[in-house]
């Protein structure tokens, strides 16, 4: 049996997604900024959760409009999204200088998608709550926008084809290969073979 090791309450879950949050005040200069600290919280109505510091510029953002993007992370965009995650708005208009194109985000205002991005999810704040270093601001998704070349020929969609990023313990990560599906421990052979398991 292995033997474990204790060191201390820290948030060591991982992996985690990566995305780039895209936000802005009306007549501002867009922003961007990474988030690892995200994730799904409800299906109906579909919510996501995402956690910013109080000294981030992203978090009076969201505080003042309400919306913001989430854009999922290819590997083509994993250095424009450390970059987006060390660098100030305050100092430097992220989108201009990483020659990324902002969007207009479907159901929202102000708050940008990236172009470049596979996919994103347009969201509307509906808590924020105090915790400490962080606020977590909770959200409605109101649209998902996927890029066209991602879908296959019956419709569905080639999540692989986006060649995701996720984030482990300060490190980037490439997403592998499939290693089952939701009920794959359950199914019946023929669903398997029908599922190419």
């Amino acid at each position: 049996m292995q033997e474990f090791r204790t060191i201390g309450p820290t948030p060591y879950l991982c992996p985690l997604p990566v995305v780039l949050l895209g936000c802005a005040r009306p007549g501002e200069t867009p922003n961007l900024v990474t988030v690892a600290w995200t994730g799904v919280v409800c299906s109906k109505p579909p919510m996501l959760s995402v956690s910013l510091r109080k000294s981030r510029l992203s978090h009076g953002i969201l505080r003042d409009t309400g919306e913001f993007t989430v854009n999922l992370v290819s590997r083509e965009l994993c250095r424009a999204t450390d970059f987006c995650g060390v660098r100030s708005g305050r100092e430097v208009d992220k989108f201009a200088a990483l020659g990324l194109t902002p969007l207009p985000a479907p159901g929202l205002q102000t708050a940008p998608a990236v172009a470049q991005a596979p996919a994103f999810l347009s969201c509307r704040v509906r808590q924020t709550l105090e915790l400490g270093s962080h606020d977590l601001f909770l959200a409605e998704i109101v649209q998902v926008s996927v890029g066209d070349g991602f879908f296959r020929e019956d419709g569905s969609i080639d999540e692989a084809a986006m060649d995701l990023v996720g984030y482990v313990h300060g490190q980037y990560r490439a997403l592998g290969g499939r290693v089952g599906f939701f009920g794959y421990s359950v199914a019946s052979p023929e669903a398997l073979l029908r599922r190419g398991m």
